[in-house]
């Protein structure tokens, strides 16, 4: 690495927590930027692992480089030169290629900001084209713009490592054998690419928020992961009102984290919670998202900038007592007119008892209990066991949270279910 300046260190700073580190801060951009010259996501990915080979290999014995990303653009870039020099497939695109790669070594080692905000920007949306599965999608987010591991990936999801590594292998396939553009969509197919883009980073968020199945029911890993793609992806699109209303929802959502969870673990409701062990900066953030969000949606909000609206009357109320809860159930009627799905109205149910007694989300729950998209699905006798708890009918509210704790796969949550059998 003749060319590549390495800094004599005093401190010697543990060369792998090094790479580690700057593994996690730079891996988006030196995919994005890889891909940007190779137009492949795949061969990109595995270029800039061998990068991180490279790294691991040079630093603990040369010392970690004084621009740990440019150091790592060089090597992965060289190894690009060499392989399309080696690759019959890619010979056929030589001299296209090889006129950005030459154009990019006449360069300063790194690119220029614009060039990998762009670079980025097409990663994003090309990880999540809907060409993949909703799985494939977040494997490969997770992958190339998280910079997790397969392992880790296996890890925040609960299932086998081998299964991860299919979904991102078969993922870069599709997205090769397709032949998917690596680009942003211009005109009216950005707005569908861009909701597909949005739910793929909020579905992380959520896995993060309430783990699905396990014995935890935080992962706080993978909500900051979403969090940190949605502020990138808001940086990247600062005139989206969805984008930013994205952020502030889980910015409000996050600021609760520390409080949602006992000393053990148990989860704690949100009416429960000790608002005071609130992050009051995330609290600031989000609102400050929202305000932007509204700006943009010009009276017109989506459904990010409505839940988030939502989010923020909860983060307003000092106290349980003093929620708008008239405001969020007119919010939530809103949201079920652009998004009306089961789940909303589930949660249209709660807000509508909370603002004009139990019998009024229990008739909204009455008319979506058949909904073959519920079936299954643990929170809709949960929310039905503690409307009839509060009106009174304790054996049936008992049998509906004995129902939904049979239905979760969540250690944690099916504990706190039985105990609230218990007490009926």
């Amino acid at each position: 690495m003749g060319s590549v300046t390495t800094a004599p260190d005093a401190h010697r700073p543990d060369p792998h927590r090094a790479v580690e580190a700057v593994w996690r801060i730079e891996a988006a951009r030196l995919i994005a930027g890889l891909a940007g010259l190779v137009r492949d996501v795949g061969l990109a990915e595995e270029l800039a692992q061998d990068a991180l080979v490279a790294a691991l290999e040079q630093w603990p014995a040369e010392g970690v480089p004084r621009n740990p990303g440019a150091w790592l653009m060089t090597v992965a870039r060289r190894r690009a030169i060499d392989l399309v020099r080696r690759n019959e497939r890619l010979r056929r695109n030589l001299a296209e290629l090889g006129h950005r790669l030459e154009q990019a070594e006449g360069r300063e080692e790194r690119p220029e900001p614009d060039e990998i905000e762009d670079d980025l920007l097409r990663l994003v949306f090309t990880a999540c084209h809907p060409a993949l599965s909703m799985e494939a999608r977040v494997a490969l987010t997770l992958r190339v713009l998280g910079g997790l591991t397969t392992e880790e990936i296996a890890r925040a999801f609960l299932v086998p490592e081998a299964t991860v590594a299919q979904r991102v292998v078969r993922a870069k396939r599709a997205l090769a054998d397709k032949g998917v553009p690596f680009e942003v969509p211009g005109g009216g197919e950005l707005a569908g690419r861009l909701a597909a883009v949005l739910e793929v980073i909020y579905l992380i968020f959520n896995e993060g928020y309430s783990a699905t199945a396990g014995d935890d029911w935080l992962r706080p890993a993978l909500c900051a992961d979403a969090l940190r793609l949605g502020r990138v992806l808001a940086g990247l699109m600062p005139g989206e009102p969805e984008v930013h209303g994205l952020v502030a929802l889980m910015e409000l959502h996050a600021s609760r984290s520390a409080a949602r969870v006992g000393p053990s673990g148990e989860p704690i409701l949100l009416l429960e919670q000790d608002r005071a062990r609130w992050d009051r900066l995330l609290v600031g953030r989000g609102l400050a998202a929202l305000r932007r969000a509204e700006h943009l949606s010009g009276g017109a909000p989506g459904p990010y900038v409505l839940q988030a609206a939502i989010a923020a009357c909860h983060a307003r109320a000092a106290a349980a007592a003093d929620t708008d809860w008239v405001r969020i159930a007119a919010l939530y009627e809103d949201l079920a007119k652009l998004l009306r799905s089961p789940v909303v109205e589930l949660n249209r149910a709660v807000a509508l008892s909370m603002a004009y007694g139990p019998q009024a989300g229990l008739g909204l729950l009455d008319q979506i209990a058949g909904e073959p998209a519920l079936r299954g699905y643990h929170l809709l006798p949960s929310v039905r066991g503690d409307l009839l708890f509060r009106l009174g009918r304790r054996e049936e509210a008992r049998a509906e949270f004995e129902r939904a704790a049979a239905l979760t796969r969540n250690t944690r949550e099916r504990a706190l279910l039985q105990d609230r059998a218990a007490a009926c």
